[in-house]
């Protein structure tokens, strides 16, 4: 924990980085997730094969992600999001879908009844019904995402894994402790984040 309070430029820098891996992974998963868990809820010839590929990526180990990757992309910032993306949409797409299968029938019938396009029920009556659910699995692809990004430190891609890796090259327990702990507050502290979201997202 000394190293924490001892190199506080080092620790926010790397948090810095941790945080735009995580952020920028997130943004670009759930424009992705969006549109793909709409057409698999709306569909069910999209949805069996568009998830057995996905829980292909799922289940593939973390390392072996960023082995296939490397040749193509190099070291860096760039693999090292593709993976996270890559991870993420399992988790993202699924809750999309199971939130919009949440929505009753009926209201979805009313919607159509008072005239609104398939689009417009989908925006002013199925998201917002859907949204705690899909918030829910926001959280969920947060807190895997903040630890799977650990791994960029491994390729030269910044973040708290940097010192995780540093400590285990050097045999320096201390920075492994400090970049340990500073990941498990980043990601409790977005999970905390979330779950007020996802709240108020219920309440509304």
């Amino acid at each position: 924990m000394t190293y924490i309070f001892k190199h506080p430029g080092e620790m926010g820098l790397r948090l810095l980085e941790h945080l735009e891996l995580t952020v920028v992974a997130l943004l670009i998963a759930s424009a992705i997730a969006l549109p793909l868990g709409v057409l698999a809820a709306r569909s069910a010839r999209v949805r069996g094969p568009l998830f057995a590929v996905l829980n292909v990526i799922y289940t593939l180990p973390s390392l072996a992600i960023f082995a296939l990757l490397i040749p193509a992309f190099g070291l860096g910032f760039v693999t090292t999001e593709i993976a996270l993306v890559a991870y993420a949409q399992m988790i993202l797409v699924r809750n999309v879908v199971t939130g919009l299968d949440s929505v009753p029938a009926p209201l979805r019938d009313a919607a159509r009844g008072l005239g609104m396009t398939t689009w417009q029920s989908l925006v002013r009556v199925e998201f917002p019904l859907a949204l705690p659910i899909i918030v829910g699995g926001l959280r969920l692809a947060t807190i895997a995402t903040i630890s799977i990004a650990t791994l960029g430190g491994k390729i030269d891609a910044g973040g708290l894994g940097t010192l995780l890796f540093a400590g285990l090259s050097n045999d320096d327990p201390e920075r492994i402790v400090a970049g340990s702990v500073a990941a498990a507050a980043l990601a409790i502290g977005a999970d905390a984040l979330l779950r007020g979201a996802q709240r108020l997202a219920t309440r509304a």
